[in-house]
């Protein structure tokens, strides 16, 4: 049976919050730690049919949260991924049922470094424990049975989202039909890790990051947390994009040789940077980028058998110009998945916009996973 939506439905998201577990069933992540209060905001967009077969799965990436598509009262942007989730977009909520959290470790609403520990009832700070690649999984599935949805139509995400989709094809395939993973990893290189180390210890050591206490004693690495930012959207655009956006350009006309702003790019990154502490904790970039750090499925001895016995349909993206997460992390996935005769399309897509590709409009890549999703509403009708 298809779905039954109406136009308003599927364009403007509705946000929840729920508590997915609590201190008589706790949350007990991979290290062996427990949380024993866990609070998920998620949204959704358009209308679960009969059979909940329509379910489409978000997951966002490192700065990311619930709020994926649409307009919210008071937003100056509409939600991340806009670009891709909406009614006649590639994700289309007129057919599909989507439904995006953010993730436990952030900062939007689910239960995070920055939330107060319940034996405390102060800021968990550092006390918060690690995170793992398979803990966000372990809330994706809670949340899932909260729904009432067994298995997603297709799990999507892209960069540390799609991570997280290949960690749960991986660990639980029989939750999925689909899997759509864009511009990401499954294992970082060195060179990765050392930017987010860089960004980490500008955080860090920053005088107000108190280790870690900020938010008790009412102080901020504002700093810190911003050059971090400022850091690592460097790597999220191409040199050609850089070069086509701002060149050499003056930001006031002229250049004053000065220690200050006197570039147009210069401009370009104190401005991500400011903007970037209005909506993001610290606490959380340094538990999400060492959570990217850590990730390395196909390590595992056994990583692909469950895989093998429940196949899952993949769509493997990645950009030309996209120097953090480039091609040959895609095309290992691909290796791996293709070794296991996994079923597995690949697509390599050419924009100069570097690894931001995955959220923008790119003709080729929206029509990629408008046909792959195309041809699972097929298969479902």
């Amino acid at each position: 049976m298809g779905p039954v939506t109406t136009p308003d439905a599927s364009a403007i998201g509705t946000s929840h919050d729920v508590t997915l577990f609590t201190a008589a069933s706790p949350m007990r992540l991979v290290s062996g730690a427990v949380l024993d209060e866990v609070v998920v905001r998620y949204e959704t967009y358009g209308t679960l049919n009969d059979d909940a077969s329509n379910a489409v799965f978000i997951a966002h990436a490192l700065t990311g949260d619930a709020h994926a598509a649409g307009w919210r009262e008071g937003d100056r942007r509409p939600g991340w991924w806009d670009t891709m989730i909406g009614p006649g977009k590639p994700v289309d909520t007129n057919v599909w049922f989507v439904v995006c959290p953010n993730l436990v470790g952030g900062c939007q609403g689910s239960t995070g470094p920055s939330s107060t520990n319940p034996h405390t009832g102060e800021p968990y700070g550092l006390d918060f424990p690690l995170l793992a690649m398979a803990d966000f999984v372990t809330a994706h599935r809670a949340l899932s049975a909260h729904l009432g949805i067994e298995q997603w139509a297709a799990v999507i995400g892209g960069s540390l989202g799609g991570m997280q989709v290949l960690q749960w094809a991986l660990s639980h395939p029989q939750d999925l039909r689909n899997a759509v993973v864009v511009a990401a990893s499954s294992r970082l290189t060195a060179q990765n890790i050392a930017f987010s180390a860089v960004g980490r210890q500008a955080i860090m050591r920053d005088s107000g990051f108190r280790d870690g206490r900020f938010l008790s004693l009412g102080t901020a690495p504002n700093k810190g947390l911003s050059v971090a930012r400022m850091m690592a959207h460097i790597t999220y655009l191409s040199e050609a994009a850089f070069q086509e956006k701002f060149g050499r350009e003056a930001q006031a006309g002229e250049l004053s040789r000065n220690f200050g702003v006197d570039f147009a790019v210069e401009s370009y990154l104190e401005h991500q940077g400011e903007a970037f502490l209005s909506r993001f904790d610290a606490l959380s970039y340094l538990y999400l980028t060492r959570v990217m750090d850590y990730f390395d499925p196909f390590s595992d001895d056994g990583a692909l058998d469950a895989l093998r016995a429940d196949p899952v349909k993949f769509l493997v993206v990645s950009f030309d110009s996209d120097w953090r997460f480039s091609t040959e992390h895609s095309r290992r996935i691909v290796r791996h998945l293709e070794q296991a005769r996994i079923p597995t399309s690949f697509r390599e897509i050419a924009s100069p916009w570097g690894h931001d590709s995955f959220l923008l409009r790119v003709p080729e890549y929206h029509e990629t996973v408008r046909a792959f999703l195309g041809r699972m509403a097929g298969e479902w009708a």
